[in-house]
């Protein structure tokens, strides 16, 4: 007869997901949990009612597959204010700011239903929970459950930010103080990497944020392991992706330039005005992904014809979310303008589109460094300020700059040809490795 010990070694591994609410940290934890899932693990992903209707679609492909079982637990969103329904970052896209401290509020509460989860689900092997949720490294603790950290961002961005957390570089950079040109190293990384004072998060101007990071990564540091067309979510029934991709298929092979910006990055009227102006000065297709409740006040005379969304029209506009994967690995597609989230940075690369860069905050600063001085796949646009807050004015990139870094990576010249070379050389080494690993990866941004 089986001993206790042995028929507990017989159940499989139970881990518990508890991504941050976000589509660009549910949507890879889904993924990470179909491969654990495919391999004999049971996989639970906790999450509230709203988020679970946007991983739903990712998790059914999973267990349609019969190779594993992936389930969702669900838990109440706590009461802090926000409207009915609004349980997501991407909701608050245009809401008040207060909406967001209220947000933040209720990440730090849904610690109680987390625990509660833990205490009546035994066993729970392992926790895989969100960096955000920095109480977790403790209250999985108390459980004594090891919790292990899902960032969602690359190592590289990682290594960067470790590097300012730990350095905090602005204290000993004392020369031109006020000058937000002055270049800040960041110590102990293998490339030289600078970034202007006004692209990272200034600890004296950010106190709040700075915070948070911080506690983000001492919560990770006391953690255990601290080291295609089926893709992304159903998020927005109303996107006609057939349509988007009939109109592609009407375009020549790499003409279009694909714009997204991600759920959470929101942009003033103004600068819109001048996207659009950019778009349409470079001459090129476009595809570009807005948010679902953005006004049009702010096109210019003659941009509404421009987008009409016909065969016959250079510019296609989607409103909400947009299916990113299918848009990248179109053969019309030859070019991103992106925010450099880092899901939105791996789709590119292994589909082999090079990208027009536009960091705006987080990790995207560091992404961009990697994308256009180590790998060498993109062409900066210019940006020069970390937004610390969606409502913040800063300096406006102009319709021709816009134009501009369009131009030099789709056009013909020898800065567009190395670009483009490069990245479908690296497109394909991506590809070849994730075919020899029998894996597919499918991850959609946030």
């Amino acid at each position: 007869m089986a001993t206790q010990h042995e028929r507990q070694r017989q159940q499989p591994l139970h881990i518990l997901f508890f991504p941050f609410f976000a589509p660009g940290h549910l949507l890879p934890a889904a993924d990470v949990a179909a491969v654990f899932a495919a391999r004999g693990a049971r996989c639970t992903i906790l999450t509230t009612p709203v988020n679970a209707g946007i991983i739903r679609p990712a998790v059914d492909r999973a267990n349609d597959g019969g190779s594993g079982t992936v389930d969702i637990a669900l838990m109440p969103f706590p009461d802090v204010g926000l409207p009915p329904g609004v349980e997501n970052y991407m909701a608050l896209t245009t809401l008040q700011v207060d909406c967001r401290a209220k947000f933040m509020r209720a990440v730090q509460l849904v610690r109680e239903p987390f625990s509660r989860f833990l205490a009546n689900n035994r066993p729970v092997d392992v926790v895989v929970s969100d960096s955000f949720f920095s109480w977790s490294a403790d209250a999985a603790a108390e459980h004594g459950v090891p919790r292990l950290v899902f960032t969602g961002t690359s190592v590289f961005a990682r290594s960067c930010n470790e590097s300012m957390l730990r350095s905090n570089p602005f204290e000993t950079t004392t020369a031109n103080e006020g000058d937000p040109e002055t270049l800040v190293s960041l110590p102990g990384l293998p490339h030289r990497v600078e970034l202007r004072r006004s692209q990272v998060m200034d600890p004296g101007k950010q106190p709040g944020a700075w915070a948070f990071y911080q506690s983000n990564n001492a919560a990770d540091q006391r953690s255990f392991g601290e080291d295609m067309a089926g893709s992304g979510a159903n998020i927005n029934a109303d996107v006609d992706k057939d349509c988007c991709l009939r109109w592609l298929d009407t375009k020549p092979a790499g003409s279009v330039v694909y714009v997204s910006f991600g759920t959470a990055t929101r942009f003033s009227p103004a600068e819109l005005r001048e996207i659009s102006r950019g778009l349409d000065l470079s001459g090129n297709n476009f595809v570009w992904a807005i948010s679902a409740g953005e006004s049009t006040e702010w096109m210019p005379e003659g941009f509404a014809e421009l987008t009409a969304n016909v065969g016959d029209s250079r510019g296609f506009i989607i409103r909400g979310w947009a299916p990113q994967t299918l848009i990248l690995n179109h053969p019309a597609l030859g070019g991103f303008m992106t925010h450099c989230g880092w899901n939105s940075v791996l789709e590119a690369v292994s589909a082999g589109v090079p990208m027009v860069t536009w960091p705006r905050y987080a990790d995207q600063f560091y992404n961009e460094k990697l994308v256009v001085e180590v790998l060498k796949v993109g062409v900066s646009v210019g940006a020069r300020d970390y937004y610390a807050s969606a409502m913040e004015n800063h300096e406006v990139i102009g319709g021709e700059v816009i134009a501009e870094s369009i131009m030099a990576l789709m056009g013909n010249n020898e800065q567009g040809d190395a670009i483009q070379k490069k990245t479908r050389e690296l497109g394909g080494w991506l590809g070849a490795r994730s075919r020899r690993a029998g894996l597919h990866t499918a991850l959609s941004d946030g």
